[in-house]
């Protein structure tokens, strides 16, 4: 098939170069044109030269900051809406706001554009390696059916979980519990060093314990004790999976402090990082090291 990938970022560069290696053809483009056109010869691709090019595509595929980004691609002036055939399927790997996602999907639709939500899990090590995590939403099971297709180049795990942005609601909230983890881990590590424990023992000690998770086998040990701090995952993003999580909490009228607290932290660790700097520096800035 021939597909269109939009934002060629650090978990969609590799995500794009494994679509082109099952054999698509593919198209890519990002706002920053350079990257684009550098990444294109490497993995096989070409670049896209203008939105209307996408005429040609089968399916456009978008990983991109967050929904208001995607609505502006999709339904701006020169989106895809404008230029994109009947029949086309758009499917958004980012991380985004469920609601926008329906109303975005809605206005595709009077275009004949079926939009699907697939949002990912694995990091961009396994966004390298093909195995990525999928969840996917959307209200047209042969549409779905054909994305998978595009979808298999990039993951190995799929759960369909419901109507179009259900995608979203379920990342956000595989998130926000990553990303309270997280927060708890690194107390944990805190009052350990506090104590005299070694902080590489206690994260060993724990990954193979009950406590153990993501964060613990990969992000602090791979990430935070070498001090490398390179997960691939901006804290902006991050903070904005959580606040998604903690507002759908309150529009459902759940009671969810530990939601509520997580999105508090993150939140934090994004205005004292700024939101481009690895997530896992938010060991380092809510303690107020360097």
């Amino acid at each position: 098939m021939k597909v269109a990938f939009i934002g060629v970022g650090n978990m969609g560069a590799p995500m794009a170069a494994n679509i082109a290696k099952g054999g698509h053809e593919v198209f890519v483009h990002d706002s920053d044109v350079a990257k684009a056109s550098r990444l294109a010869p490497q993995i096989g691709a070409r670049a896209l030269g203008r939105m209307s090019e996408i005429a040609s595509v089968e399916i456009v595929v978008t990983m991109l900051p967050d929904g208001k980004v995607v609505r502006s691609v999709a339904l701006d002036e020169d989106g895809i809406a404008t230029h994109a055939r009947p029949g086309t399927i758009v499917i958004d790997m980012s991380s985004s706001q469920p609601l926008i996602t329906r109303e975005t999907g809605a206005v595709l639709a009077t275009k004949d554009i079926t939009l699907i939500d697939a949002p990912v899990s694995g990091g961009v090590e396994r966004a390298a390696k093909a195995t990525l995590t999928i969840m996917i939403g959307g209200d047209d099971p042969a549409a779905i059916e054909k994305a998978k297709g595009v979808l298999s180049c990039m993951g190995n795990t799929f759960f369909e979980v419901g109507a179009l942005g259900s995608g979203h609601v379920a990342k956000s909230l595989n998130n926000v519990v990553a990303a309270a983890n997280f927060g708890v881990l690194a107390e944990a590590m805190r009052v350990a060093e506090r104590y005299g424990i070694n902080q590489e023992t206690l994260v060993n000690l724990i990954s193979t314990s009950t406590g153990q998770s993501f964060m613990s086998n990969v992000a602090m040990k791979h990430a935070v004790l070498p001090k490398t701090y390179n997960s691939g995952f901006k804290v902006g993003l991050l903070a904005k999976d959580v606040a998604i999580a903690a507002e759908l909490s309150n529009d459902l009228g759940c009671q969810t402090p530990f939601m509520h607290l997580a999105q508090q932290r993150w939140q934090s660790a994004r205005d004292l990082l700024g939101p481009d700097e690895d997530n896992t520096k938010a060991y380092l800035a809510w303690w107020g090291k360097k």
